[in-house]
């Protein structure tokens, strides 16, 4: 048997306005008796109408009264309580599907959210096996597998659009279905590859306003799924759709900022030669001081972004000018200026532009002094000034890396942030990078 799942109210809420259509029946009910044996007796002249109703004595209609109340109360304490206890399940459902719904949002890595999308319908569901469908290079494909069939459908497109979700791809429209066996729609060369002896299937479309991306679906050898099963996946298929159109623009910008970076990078080394893997070895010695001082994660990608790309503004002066003083001074303005109108690099713009500030307030081009220096623009200095040094990116001899060490501590305090600096020695392989 099977039945697709229709777009409604929850079940749960049909569920409690029928228990509160009864509870409006039963008071009526009582009403309309009291009333009527309080009007049989009152009024005398409404005996040809309330005929039905025998002669009674005030004694009766008192206990009438009262069995009728005491019946009324009971019931309406039994039903208030089925009430109470059908919307403590319902918080407790939209509980649960405000804490799977944040943890996907908050998700931005598409293989972990596939997981967790997985995860999350197996675990409400109490289901055995579950998979989704993706849409990959023109294919459907099986791109998160959980149960006996993993190892089989992981990674492989399914074939010619068959099986159950296969149908479900083609409709749009969900399926429940409690013996799939015995469906029509059941495709033993696709559905039977699980390896399992499913009985019921729970399948739904990954819709988005763009149209059908993919197919989650569940399945279980224990009981057939209700539809309040249906309800929650329904929830969580809408939710997984659109997270996974916001993880794949995500990791789409990530690409496409490691291009751009990646292309700036050789130009740079185009443009100045004898700078080459300047750049990567200023991200190399930054890191090691945002590990020793445990930068939080997210600002650790910014410092490193920052130091790959601190020398930017020079692709815009001219090769022969760049020994001036005047010419290196402004590079740092002119890269801030270039990399801050870019939306995912203008929160390293202010690194690039200070990162040849001095400690004491000798630097440029703000004359920013202490800690009104960024952070970032403080590492990017001493790993700057130590690669410098011993690469002879500034120098015709390089120098030893002691000899550098030296260097940055007697100018600690001066130049250099005199805790980093010691953080950055203390940390830093004294043998000469090759």
């Amino acid at each position: 048997m099977s039945k697709q799942v229709k777009s409604a109210k929850p079940p749960i809420i049909e569920e409690i306005r029928a228990k509160l259509r009864l509870l409006n029946l039963v008071a009526a009910f009582v009403i309309f008796t009291l009333l009527a044996v309080i009007l049989r007796y009152l009024f005398k002249p409404l005996n040809e109408v309330l005929d039905f109703l025998p002669d009674i004595s005030i004694t009766l209609i008192i206990v009438i009264i009262l069995i009728l109340t005491i019946a009324g109360f009971i019931v309406w304490r039994s039903v208030s309580k089925k009430i109470i206890q059908s919307i403590e399940k319902y918080r407790a459902r939209l509980d649960t599907i405000f804490a799977v719904t944040k943890d996907m949002r908050e998700e931005l890595y598409g293989d972990i959210l596939l997981d967790k999308i997985i995860s999350h319908g197996i675990s409400l569901t109490q289901s055995e096996a579950g998979f989704v469908l993706l849409k990959q290079d023109g294919n459907f494909v099986f791109r998160i597998v959980k149960g006996p069939a993993r190892d089989i459908l992981m990674g492989t497109p399914l074939p010619n659009g068959r099986g159950i979700a296969g149908w479900v791809l083609k409709t749009g429209k969900s399926l429940n279905i409690s013996n799939v066996i015995t469906d029509k729609r059941f495709d033993a060369a696709v559905d039977a590859l699980s390896g399992d002896q499913t009985a019921s299937v729970l399948s739904m479309p990954l819709s988005t306003k763009n149209g059908i991306i993919g197919v989650i679906e569940l399945s279980r050898r224990g009981g057939a799924y209700d539809d309040k099963d249906a309800e929650l996946i329904g929830y969580l298929g809408d939710q997984a759709a659109s997270s996974l159109v916001q993880a794949q623009f995500h990791e789409d910008q990530k690409n496409y900022e490691i291009h751009i970076t990646d292309i700036l990078l050789k130009a740079i080394d185009a443009h100045i030669p004898e700078k080459r893997g300047h750049s990567h070895r200023v991200a190399k010695y930054s890191n090691i001081i945002a590990k020793a001082i445990n930068m939080p994660e997210e600002q650790k990608k910014h410092l490193y972004l920052a130091s790959l790309l601190h020398d930017l503004g020079f692709l815009r002066i001219k090769a022969e000018e760049m020994l001036t003083r005047e010419d290196c001074i402004k590079h740092s303005v002119i890269g801030y200026e270039m990399i801050r109108p870019i939306n995912f690099y203008a929160d390293i713009a202010p690194f690039i532009l200070h990162h040849h500030e001095r400690y004491d307030g000798g630097g440029y081009p703000a004359k920013l002094q202490g800690t009104a220096i960024p952070l970032e623009s403080r590492i990017i200095s001493i790993a700057e000034a130590f690669d410098a040094m011993t690469s002879g990116s500034y120098y015709k001899t390089p120098i030893k890396a002691e000899e550098a060490v030296r260097e940055l501590e007697e100018n600690a305090g001066t130049q250099f942030d005199p805790a980093l600096v010691q953080t950055f020695v203390k940390n830093i392989r004294i043998d000469h990078p090759q």
